[in-house]
């Protein structure tokens, strides 16, 4: 199949050629003929699989269809809310070049900048807007962004956004929007929760499914060191030793984990900048300018501020912290090697994580290539179940006391 096929209309689909989009992917076959055909709709589909062109291309084209004959104000007619400011951005910059040959106009807001810029944006007339959700409802109460015209609504990365603690936010925004519109809801897993949100936002949808990514591409290497937890900062500089090694995406499981990792790169003279959650968002957007044009050499991130970064020719990844899910193994090595091209992803495992190593190859149905000649092999073995139970308890023993001791710090002062 190609998009020719999927009555897609000739100004998009020549936008699509100029970024040598000939055949779509699974879920953009599925769900581009439902969207045109205004139907709601519940994708189960991860990041990486091609969603942002299979809801937006589809929507360009309505949008384009009915102001065909009017001359009537631009108005926000579809509205796209993510988790992350990465995926805003990166969902309107797809935006832009899908519509460049339509008169559509489009704008993204998220926190963590001056509002100035997006505010002028909205009021200058728009009709799509892509939207983090605090910085939605803030504008919206400040009377900025009007909702009560949308025609079409996409939630996306439901289950992140859930992660993330934005329940609240969502049910305060669907109370915003006409009753009347088409919804889009996109999750890349369907539990419980997830279904329940859906049924309160759409209305006798159609589901598409592409299956969970089970694999790397076939032209990624996959490599494995195990060391100690005491020794991976220095495997870590033992490994970009490697002048090969022009580039590379770290991930850290936590945000103060890509902070320390970035502080020990920089003492060995080491380009790197973290990117997560607590930075500011122009802290972060220079650090992914920096990363794509070649200024810093090392990109830290943790697994929610990865979402949306796309790197094309990434030839490098690095499992600093072995994920806890088999999928977000493959979702975290899966930016390198793409589009046919040749990659690495290397893993660093310390004791507690072999168990994860496991769980991994399960999945891929392979096994990771052991690098057993390095200079700080794995020494220590895993705790037993009784020592990670105790070690268990003291955690949320000093949890507690940090917690009662900044408590009482901050009635002193007050």
């Amino acid at each position: 199949m190609n998009f020719n096929q999927l009555s897609i209309a000739p100004n998009i689909l020549r936008a699509l050629a100029d970024k040598n989009y000939t055949s779509p992917t699974p879920i953009q076959a599925k769900a581009i003929p439902l969207v045109l055909e205004k139907h709601d709709l519940l994708g189960c589909a991860q990041t990486g699989t091609g969603k942002t062109a299979a809801f937006s291309i589809p929507i360009i084209q309505l949008i384009q269809a009915s102001n065909k004959n009017q001359e009537s104000k631009i108005r926000i007619q579809a509205l796209i809310v993510t988790p992350t400011r990465e995926l805003a951005i990166q969902i309107n910059e797809n935006i832009a070049e899908y519509a460049k040959y339509t008169p559509i106009k489009h704008a993204v807001i998220y926190g963590g900048v001056k509002q100035g810029k997006q505010v002028n944006q909205i009021k200058s007339g728009i009709h799509i807007l892509v939207a983090t959700p605090g910085r939605l409802l803030d504008l919206q109460n400040q009377g900025h962004v009007k909702l009560n015209q949308v025609e079409i609504f996409v939630l996306d990365e439901a289950d992140r956004m859930l992660d993330m603690g934005f329940i609240n936010d969502i049910t305060k925004l669907i109370k915003l929007l006409p009753v009347r519109r088409q919804s889009l809801f996109f999750s890349a897993t369907m539990p419980d929760n997830i279904l329940k949100l859906s049924r309160k936002i759409l209305n006798s949808p159609k589901k598409v499914e592409t299956s969970v990514v089970s694999s790397a591409p076939a032209t990624l290497k996959q490599l494995i060191y195990f060391t100690n937890k005491s020794t991976k900062k220095d495997l870590l500089n033992h490994i970009l030793r490697n002048s090969e090694i022009e580039q590379v995406l770290v991930f850290s499981k936590t945000k103060h984990g890509a902070d320390k990792i970035t502080r020990n790169l920089k003492k060995k003279q080491i380009n790197a900048a973290a990117i997560h959650g607590d930075k500011a968002q122009n802290q972060r957007q220079k650090a992914l300018k920096s990363f794509k044009n070649g200024t810093i050499r090392v990109l830290v991130a943790t697994d929610i501020a990865a979402r949306g970064i796309d790197i094309d020719k990434l030839k490098y990844v690095i499992n600093y912290d072995m994920p806890d899910m088999a999928e977000t193994y493959v979702h975290r090595i899966g930016r390198s090697g793409r589009a046919g091209e040749s990659g690495t992803a290397i893993s660093i495992c310390e004791p507690e994580e072999n168990i994860h190593v496991k769980e991994i190859e399960k999945l891929i149905k392979s096994t990771l290539k052991i690098i057993d000649n390095h200079p700080f092999p794995q020494t220590e073995k895993p705790m037993t179940n009784a020592e990670r139970k105790e070690w268990n308890k003291e955690k949320q023993r000093r949890k507690q006391e940090f917690f009662a001791n900044r408590k009482k710090n901050k009635q002193r002062r007050s």
